[in-house]
């Protein structure tokens, strides 16, 4: 018995003529009499009681059309939510992310996904970009939102956005009254390092930064977020670096200078294993892209 026995079926019982129900079905009388045949033969039951001026169902017809209708209506569903999951519309999409994706790039990403696909369930981490490749890598991640470096051949890094580096300042520092701060200024200044429980981090980018200029940093403090980290620098105890977007904090006592060219440059990465390919990825990493030029 396939499907289409069924649809021929449900149509005639619903028709009660042989005539209509092989218009409504795009076919002509005579095949569909003989399907409706062998379906009763396969059966081994009378679906229909036929004279040349009615069509009737008989007990066993009726029955059979209530759960034909409800398996035809079972089968649309399932090639629907086949349809849906080949596009990405449905499952479960695990992310993660680093704090200062959350500043201004994240957010855009997640009001489209949700919006566009309501029924795919968003289960959101924030981790460190090491605890990131080691999860994605491991599976429990599907896509991470990290910054560099992240070197594995078993991952596609896809670069999402380059955003120039700046310096957060204490509002009364002299430095801050510079349109542009020179990386060799901050020689002599107390840094303040975050994060430093995962290594390598965005620390040891500081470090990188400040050794390029020429110069050993003076680390003053260390810290775990971006956020302990301003508020160390609104109160006074050094400077730290910090990708442009977490200018949006707007911390009270905080002033957030560009560096004078040549201007550092940090990436935002999305990553993911490389065997892994679901419909549910891919949109988002589309929505990620489009969301840079915006």
């Amino acid at each position: 018995m396939e499907l289409r026995h069924l649809r021929y079926f449900v149509a005639v019982a619903e028709e009660l003529h042989f005539g209509r129900a092989a218009k409504r079905l795009h076919i002509a009388q005579p095949p569909l009499s003989q399907q409706i045949q062998a379906l009763e033969r396969e059966l081994g039951v009378r679906l229909l009681d036929r004279t040349r001026r009615r069509v009737e169902l008989t007990e066993a017809g009726k029955v059979f059309l209530t759960e034909a209708t409800r398996t035809l209506t079972q089968a649309a569903r399932a090639v629907d939510a086949a349809q849906r999951a080949a596009r990405g519309e449905t499952g479960e999409l695990a992310v993660g992310f680093v704090t200062t994706v959350t500043y201004e790039l994240l957010p855009p990403i997640l009001r489209t996904f949700r919006r566009r696909y309501p029924t795919v369930h968003l289960v959101l981490r924030e981790m460190s970009t090491p605890d990131q490749v080691r999860a994605v890598l491991e599976g429990e991640l599907h896509v991470g939102l990290v910054r560099p470096p992240v070197r594995d051949e078993e991952l596609v890094i896809t670069t999402l956005r380059r955003e120039p580096v700046s310096v957060a300042l204490p509002q009364a520092h002299a430095l801050a009254a510079l349109g542009e701060v020179p990386m060799a200024a901050l020689a002599r200044e107390p840094l303040i390092l975050y994060p430093t429980h995962s290594r390598p981090s965005w620390a040891d980018y500081m470090l990188e930064l400040c050794r390029k200029a020429r110069f050993e940093p003076s680390v003053v403090q260390e810290t775990l977020e971006t956020q302990a980290a301003l508020s160390l620098v609104a109160a006074g105890i050094g400077y730290t670096l910090i990708p442009s977007s977490a200018r949006l904090l707007r911390l009270p006592g905080i002033a957030v200078r560009p560096i004078a060219p040549p201007t550092p440059v940090t990436k935002l990465l999305a990553i993911h294993r490389r065997d892994v390919s679901l419909p549910t990825l891919s949109a988002f990493l589309r929505l990620a892209r489009a969301a840079n030029h915006r």
